[in-house]
């Protein structure tokens, strides 16, 4: 493949773009430089909040087109491109039902900010790095002045096996993902990473056979399925590898970064 066949890369951001360590690679930024030069749009797509993506890319943002919160909310120079929010009633329903989980602690993400009813310091060391902006709430069924784009439980016990299954008979009407070790989301069932693809592709006339995207772990599935180019890194979750067409390195080796200076 050849920069000619490429108008549009998607990337996941922790797992997959990032490290280990949740940092960009500097040489992230030369090889960004020649896709703008190409006119290659570059989207960051992830679970993360909007405003944290913002901040993370901060120096390239205005060049950047931002799929936060699993795909519910699509940003570019600061105008939105889609909203899919949840309704707020079923949000409370899961927060009863996360309260009942052990370990577990919920997160309404809002489009304003997050929302958590718990200090305990090692579950906001962990909501930190993904939410920027953020409210301690007595109670999250109480909210209702925001729209909420995706709902999310930390699991310290591992959200596979501990919180999945509680929430594995929404998958009819619900987006579930496992999206890492020890996150679930929750969004509207029309709420994804491949139909913020889908929008992007739309408002740039852009198809999916020009399209490239990395991912690691399940909530990447619909995007990689929009995409040609499909890359699952060498860390990816087993259901990611079968799925991609391609593959590439470890986030921890800079797996995306590496493919893309293979373009010519």
């Amino acid at each position: 493949m050849t920069f000619s066949d490429i108008r549009l890369i998607a990337t996941d951001m922790d797992g997959t773009l990032l490290n280990s360590q949740h940092e960009l690679s500097p040489d992230f930024y030369p090889v960004f430089e020649s896709l703008k030069a190409r006119q290659i749009v570059f989207v960051a797509a992830s679970g993360r909040q909007y405003f944290n993506l913002e901040k993370t890319l901060d120096a390239i943002k205005n060049d950047v087109v931002f799929a936060a919160e699993n795909g519910s909310y699509v940003v570019f120079q600061g105008k939105e491109l889609h909203t899919q929010a949840m309704d707020q009633e079923v949000v409370k329903d899961f927060v009863a039902i996360t309260r009942e989980i052990p370990e577990c602690y919920a997160v309404i993400c809002g489009k304003k900010k997050a929302y958590v009813e718990n200090d305990e310091p090692g579950f906001i060391d962990r909501l930190k790095l993904y939410f920027e902006r953020y409210e301690i709430v007595p109670d999250l069924t109480a909210i209702e002045d925001d729209e909420f784009l995706k709902y999310t439980v930390c699991d310290l016990k591992g959200s596979e096996g501990n919180s999945y299954p509680h929430f594995k008979s929404y998958e009819k009407d619900f987006q579930v993902k496992v999206s890492g070790p020890i996150w679930l989301d929750i969004s509207h069932k029309d709420a994804n990473k491949g139909r913020a693809m889908e929008v992007i592709q739309e408002k740039f006339g852009i198809s999916p056979d020009e399209t490239m995207a990395f991912g690691d772990y399940l909530n990447d599935l619909e995007m990689l399925q929009k995409a040609r180019y499909s890359f699952a890194m060498a860390n990816a979750h087993p259901e990611i590898r079968k799925i991609a067409r391609y593959h590439a390195g470890s986030n921890d080796e800079n797996g995306v970064v590496e493919v893309l200076k293979q373009l010519k």
